[in-house]
């Protein structure tokens, strides 16, 4: 398992390299909704905590406030915690699952 080296806990993007299908499957990842997008670069700002499974792709992600990037693609899956703003670079068109957590109350 990868993380970015943030300053703040709350930063932190945690990678897991292609997790087993037994793992995949607990967490009903088949079950969630898809979504893809092109080679390109956007800032994106995490309002809930994502979890997220690639199919296909490559991205390095530049968290704001950090000189790092951390790179993903095709069978990682990738935890975005809730308040995290980065930059996606889309080296390689995505392919993914995904599922945003509820909103604590």
């Amino acid at each position: 398992m990868a993380t970015s080296s943030q300053p703040n806990a709350s930063t932190t993007i945690i990678v897991e390299r292609n997790p087993s299908e037994t793992r995949l499957s607990e967490l009903g990842v088949w079950s969630w909704p898809k979504w893809a997008c092109p080679p390109g670069k956007f800032i994106y700002k995490y309002a809930a905590e994502e979890t997220c499974y690639f199919l296909k792709g490559r991205v390095k992600a530049y968290p704001k406030g950090s000189s790092e990037c951390l790179e993903f693609g095709a069978k990682d899956l990738v935890i975005f915690p809730k308040g995290l703003t980065c930059t996606w670079d889309v080296s390689v068109g995505v392919d993914k699952y995904y599922k945003f957590e509820p909103p604590s109350s």
